[in-house]
């Protein structure tokens, strides 16, 4: 039995169902933020990539050639596409341009626990201008987003990435070497980070200084270890989340993110139900579009990893109630079956969900099936009832059930 690739899935019936339903919660959410929804193609020119990352990705990437031996990869993140489509189509539109998408994505990594080779992000860019009123919209955003799936414990934690790139400077790390060690820094690998400052005769006591700041989390008063131009900044932006009602957001100089191409302000979203591997959101606020061929422009963004916010939910118990449908058409027997279509379609045209037996199964087994596939009403269509222009509509979760006009019927579903 062929299987699917590992690190994917396969979603059911269920699953999906339960899937749109969380991902139009963070669509509508969105559009309340005034951001409109884009899309890119899953696959995009390799070059993207590389140049957004380096060559390094390329071992963590999906990448092959076409048919037109053309270099083409599948997208391991959703940033690049969309600065690339802003450079190539947005570019002369007002700003600021507030965007948001969802789809998937693919990086050739180890399979865990919320991670997959094909996992599915949810982001939002914020295109414009480097002020604490994007940074603090985006923020807000990510944040309402959270809130509105439903989970209960999580934490917002921010940081500005030029505090350590000066430190890292200062120290002598060159600007080209700057990404190895924030990678390094991002993932808490004080060891390895170590053995790269030491290739550049970085002390110890200057590597543990460095160290030191990355493990520095608190509230306003963490600022004043901080350059007073970056502290002023953070002050402001803190001040203008907790107007906007995102409470309880911690310092921490630790948030590094990892990416060369982020210039300020850095935040991560963390679910403590998710154990060590807590993560479910990042970003900040980043100048990519002149490095494929736009003007400098920037911008505020993050993505959440919609796999790993569906994991914390489910950890911290929350449920999801599959909804069937609203009628199921069940005739009472064969004769009926032709009154029953007219009466499954008349509904369908009206905009009520409604399902009708077509396995030509006998009544019981029919009320039976309804049952199973969580019919909320069985409306039974018998030739007495029939003969007055009548349906008995049967309530499936209490067993009551009445007789109703095929007229009124539409109306007794919408309303």
């Amino acid at each position: 039995m062929v299987q699917c690739p590992r690190g994917t899935r396969d979603f059911l019936p269920d699953e999906m169902e339960r899937r749109r339903y969380y991902e139009n919660v963070l669509r509508n959410t969105a559009r309340t933020f005034g951001f409109r929804e884009i899309a890119t193609p899953i696959f995009e020119e390799t070059e993207l990539f590389v140049m957004r990352s380096g060559p390094n990705i390329l071992n963590e990437i999906y990448s092959f050639k076409d048919k037109g031996d053309r270099d083409i990869a599948l997208r391991p993140e959703l940033t690049a596409p969309v600065m690339r489509m802003f450079v190539n189509s947005m570019s002369n539109e007002p700003r600021p341009l507030k965007l948001f998408y969802f789809g998937q994505c693919f990086r050739y990594e180890r399979p865990q626990s919320g991670r997959y080779r094909e996992f599915f992000q949810f982001g939002a860019e914020l295109i414009g201008n480097a002020n604490p009123e994007t940074d603090a919209e985006a923020i807000a955003l990510a944040a309402s987003m959270i809130k509105a799936i439903g989970l209960k414990e999580y934490k917002i934690r921010i940081g500005h990435i030029g505090i350590i790139k000066d430190m890292l400077t200062d120290a002598g790390v060159p600007s080209e070497r700057l990404p190895d060690v924030l990678q390094k820094l991002d993932k808490r690998l004080y060891d390895e980070a170590r053995e790269i400052l030491e290739t550049m005769d970085i002390s110890g006591d200057t590597a543990d200084g460095i160290f030191r700041i990355t493990g520095t989390v608190g509230g306003k008063e963490v600022l004043d270890l901080v350059p007073e131009e970056t502290a002023s900044y953070l002050r402001e932006l803190t001040d203008l989340l907790s107007d906007m009602g995102v409470a309880d957001v911690e310092i921490d100089l630790g948030v590094v993110r990892g990416l060369d191409y982020y210039t300020g302000m850095v935040f991560e979203a963390e679910a403590p139900s998710l154990g060590a591997e807590k993560q479910i959101c990042g970003g900040g606020s980043y100048s990519l579009s002149e490095l494929f061929g736009g003007e400098k422009v920037f911008s505020t963004g993050f993505a959440i990893g919609f796999d790993r916010v569906l994991l914390a939910i489910e950890k911290e118990g929350q449920k999801y109630e599959n909804k069937g449908v609203l009628a199921y058409v069940v005739p009472v027997s064969d004769h009926e079956r032709k009154d029953a279509a007219r009466i499954v379609s008349m509904l369908r045209g009206n905009g009520v969900s409604a399902d009708i037996d077509i396995m030509r199964r006998k009544m019981a087994k029919a009320m039976k099936h309804a049952s199973a596939a969580g019919a909320r009403y069985a409306v039974i269509v018998g030739k007495n009832e029939l003969a007055e222009g009548s349906v008995t509509v049967r309530d499936m979760n209490t067993g009551d059930q009445k007789t109703v006009k095929i007229e009124d019927l539409v109306m007794m579903f919408l309303f």
